[in-house]
């Protein structure tokens, strides 16, 4: 039996929109150790209005509090299920973070929605909440964002090697481990989603396995360089995106209409790989070693484009570093919970633009 308080489970569900997955961490020790994931696929309805709630419509504002509830018991279910999987009793768990569901990224305007409904959460677990993790770092100045660049730097960095994390989810964020420099981390562009939504539109699938579909396209130049030329490309850090910026609406305003699908999921790719190495090449100088987490780390092909672009780097995923790679961001809102539930900050200021340290989340008590 594990001592009481030193388990939280970390639930994350990101701009993929496919699901929600959930980790159980120990933190008795020094390091965090993931004992338990579990992975629950959204039901189509509530994908549906999760995709129509990241533009404005009819009543939206009772359309995101019916979502709320629903995305809850999701998270509920997907909680119950990690627990029976690792034979954990629930009064083992110190607390839950649960970073909700983006619909809203706008720093500059001073605000970021994550939709969630902790009390609920609280009432169906009868467990300490932990959420809203951004808010706080936006109020200070801060971007609300990338926020595991400081698990990252806990668990990933090395005295003696150059690393640099690339988590490549629907968005994909970097951070940059310097042995004995400064932690940097920021968006660089978009990741999966862009791929997944043209997969999606085409064939009907959620994600384009291994990149297979890609493999048989060819990169389209002049749509490649319309798509690197969006001003976010050439923002310098700290920056945050997300689906505001990056959607097949953006896609389709750069389309020719002669464009064969499979060349242009072929560029999507290239965009994602080619985006993410450039900005390494740019902010991170000569690092020695890409691990890569998220969905991504799963494409062969994204894989591949990102060694092609950065032949001096060893090119791997987390999972080589103990930590795998489909699990790092449930991961650490589990270690961001932890930290606000002992008075720890959350956030690193040079990542975030914030005005300084600041511990982060709301706390729910059971």
């Amino acid at each position: 039996m594990e001592p009481a308080g030193s388990l939280v489970i970390g639930l994350m569900s990101g701009t993929s929109l496919d699901g929600v997955d959930a980790a159980l961490v120990d933190f008795t020790a020094d390091q965090p150790r993931t004992l338990q994931t579990h992975w629950l696929g959204f039901p189509a309805d509530l994908r549906q209005q999760a995709l129509q709630l990241q533009t404005a419509q009819h009543d939206e504002i009772h359309a995101a509090a019916l979502f709320s509830n629903a995305l809850v018991q999701c998270y509920a279910k997907a909680v119950s299920e990690l627990l029976a999987l690792g034979h954990t009793e629930t009064k083992l768990i110190a607390a839950i973070g649960c970073h909700g569901q983006t619909i809203r990224h706008r720093p500059a305007a001073g605000y970021s929605v994550q939709l969630n409904n902790p009390a609920l959460l609280a009432e169906l677990t009868g467990l300490t909440i932990v959420a809203d993790f951004r808010s706080r770092d936006i109020a200070a100045g801060g971007q609300g964002a990338p926020l595991v660049p400081a698990f990252h730097a806990a668990v990933f960095g090395d005295p003696a090697m150059h690393r640099v994390i690339l988590n490549i989810g629907g968005i994909a964020n970097l951070t940059d481990l310097p042995p004995g420099g400064p932690v940097r981390g920021f968006d660089c562009g978009p990741g999966n989603l862009l791929m997944d939504a043209w997969i999606e539109r085409h064939q009907g699938l959620r994600y384009d396995d291994a990149g297979g579909w890609a493999s048989q396209g060819q990169i389209i130049p002049e749509l490649l360089n319309k798509l690197l030329a969006d001003a976010f490309f050439s923002q310098k850090p700290p920056k945050s995106c997300g689906r505001d910026e990056f959607n097949l609406a953006w896609l389709d305003r750069q389309l020719m209409g002669n464009q064969k699908p499979a060349d242009i999921q072929a560029t999507l790719l290239e965009l994602s790989a080619l985006s993410a190495a450039e900005t390494i090449h740019r902010y991170c100088g000569n690092p020695k070693e890409l691990y890569v987490c998220g969905g991504g780390a799963r494409n062969l092909t994204l894989m591949a484009r990102l060694q092609h672009h950065l032949p001096e780097c060893r090119v791997a995923s987390t999972d080589f570093l103990g930590q795998p790679a489909d699990w790092v961001e449930a991961t650490a809102f589990a270690w961001l919970a932890w930290r606000t539930l002992n008075g720890q900050a959350g956030n690193l200021p040079e990542v975030t633009g914030a005005r300084g340290q600041r511990i982060l989340g709301a706390i729910y008590p059971a």
